[in-house]
């Protein structure tokens, strides 16, 4: 069997990389093919050297662009990569413009399409996401859904039939990182004076709060204001737009820095006192790493998270204040997402269904 992986942003590298293994391990042909969606190598090619991945076989290099700019370029140039190499499975990653390209170029030419992270739903129609993974899922063949409340979503829509738990993969990932990094405390947090939970970490890259210059203000104003120093990773969009807008990222209780290796990000968070972000990924790794999790978004994907009182949702100056400072949450052993072997669960469904 040979299956041909499209990932093109930095939380699918991180799904990728117990797919990779997985793969490997199963004796499957497996196709790397990068778009060049996330073209910083701190958000790319750093991912492959830190979990192992092997480099992509093709690199599409489309780089930024609005969505429909970005999604075309992506679309003109995989038709040619997946004749060429004539998979049995298209396995596409998550909710990106990376996503939902490869998933049409595939359901194009005819080749079944696997949809990995499938079900989730914001109800946002407002995310670009959330189109993307609307689409991606009636697109595919095969929806590989992490999460029972994920698959009850698909079974609404009437994608039962092809739809499948097979748990979350980035909880595969997130485990064995955590265990690797668990004895060693960050060098950028001695050099930045920052002491064991006497600091929150802070990711905010959304279009929806970085591009209105008020409502990133108003944000940033919130986080600057903590009774801890924030260490907020500057991922590329927010430090274009915090200049654009003349906002400065290093004021109040801010301390800014270059986007992290995906070890030194669970290493910070793991060690933080919580979390405040806008990022799907980064919700549910604090919630694996018992860390309380503030997410500056009216909704979320993870609902889980929520439901167990690790997360909480907050849009205003006040609610974020007041949601990142609240107490401690109870403890859970609850494990919504899988016990670390979702890698393995796809391959073999994968493989099931080329047989079939």
């Amino acid at each position: 069997m040979k299956v041909l992986s499209v990932v093109g942003a930095r939380p699918q590298f991180v799904k990728l990389a117990p797919i990779a293994r997985a793969a490997d391990a199963a004796g499957v042909e497996h196709v790397i093919v990068h778009t060049g969606q996330h073209y910083d190598p701190m958000l790319s090619d750093v991912f492959f050297d830190d979990l192992r991945i092997p480099a992509p076989d093709v690199h599409l290099g489309v780089g930024s662009g609005s969505h429909g700019v970005q999604t075309g370029a992506m679309l003109g140039a995989l038709d040619a990569v997946l004749s060429e190499h004539d998979p049995d499975w298209v396995l596409v990653y998550g909710d990106t413009n990376s996503t939902l390209a490869a998933a049409v170029s595939a359901v194009k030419l005819h080749y079944p399409v696997a949809h990995l992270e499938a079900g989730l739903r914001s109800f946002n129609r407002r995310m670009p996401e959330e189109h993307n993974r609307v689409l991606t899922d009636h697109a595919a063949d095969l929806c590989l859904a992490p999460t029972r409340v994920a698959l009850e979503h698909l079974a609404a829509e009437g994608l039962s039939e092809r739809s499948v738990v097979v748990g979350d993969v980035m909880t595969d990932v997130l485990l064995g990182v955590r265990d690797a990094v668990t004895d060693e405390f960050p060098q950028l947090l001695l050099d930045a004076g920052l002491r064991e939970h006497g600091y929150y970490l802070a990711t905010i890259h959304r279009a929806e709060n970085t591009d209105d210059p008020a409502r990133l203000r108003s944000i940033v104003e919130s986080l600057s204001g903590l009774d801890r120093p924030v260490l907020i990773v500057a991922h590329p969009r927010l430090v274009a737009k915090a200049a654009e807008h003349g906002i400065d990222l290093s004021t109040g209780t801010l301390v800014p820095h270059r986007p992290l290796r995906y070890p030194e990000l669970v290493s910070v968070a793991l060690r933080s006192a919580g979390v405040v972000t806008d990022s799907g990924g980064l919700q549910k790794e604090a919630f694996l790493l018992g860390v309380p999790c503030t997410t500056v978004r009216s909704e979320t994907e993870w609902v889980e998270t929520v439901e167990l009182g690790w997360n909480v949702l907050a849009e205003t100056h006040e609610a974020i204040a007041r949601a990142v400072q609240r107490p401690m949450p109870a403890p859970t052993d609850a494990q919504p997402y899988g016990d670390g072997r979702a890698a393995e669960r796809v391959i073999e469904v994968l493989l099931e269904g080329a047989r079939a």
